[in-house]
């Protein structure tokens, strides 16, 4: 059974974009790519081929893969209150021993990006912070067991 998927309208917007680009622009690139690696001949001894065949295995299984996350997605409204860190939240977090501060924003596990601060909150952080207010601390255990604390300092939409 395929569990619900929480989705931020931004998030939804991103793979709905991603998955008409890859079902009108990538298919077709790909299906030439394997016309024309055809075109040399011999397809067992063919590594353009055999590229183009894994590529074509990637983007339906991605096709796959999207449709899947939309039929089970549920669109999340970011809370009008900013009394308390909900799904689609953005807010600061300072870290206590590093006094180091950083913004994130709080979304679902299918469109968790940290590289570009969007955390899941299946993380050990998202987890932490859900529901807690400006000024709360927290105490996370990161993956590699470390400890670490941290303050809420805002919360916004």
């Amino acid at each position: 059974m395929q569990r619900e998927v929480a989705l931020t309208p931004e998030g939804q917007a991103r793979l709905e974009a991603e998955l008409l680009h890859l079902e009108t622009v990538r298919r077709r690139e790909v299906g030439e790519r394997i016309r024309e690696a055809k075109e040399f001949g011999d397809i067992s001894e063919n590594s353009e081929y055999d590229d183009a065949k894994n590529e074509q295995a990637w983007v339906e299984s991605r096709i796959a893969e999207i449709n899947t996350i939309l039929a089970h997605a549920t669109i999340i409204e970011s809370s009008k209150s900013k009394a308390k860190i909900t799904l689609g939240s953005t807010f600061e977090i300072k870290d206590l021993a590093t006094g180091e501060v950083r913004a994130y924003q709080l979304v679902g596990s299918a469109e968790a990006d940290p590289v570009h601060s969007r955390i899941s909150n299946e993380s050990p952080v998202g987890q932490a912070v859900m529901g807690k207010k400006k000024g709360d601390k927290i105490t996370v255990t990161t993956p590699r067991g470390a400890i670490v604390e941290f303050e809420i300092v805002s919360i916004a939409d």
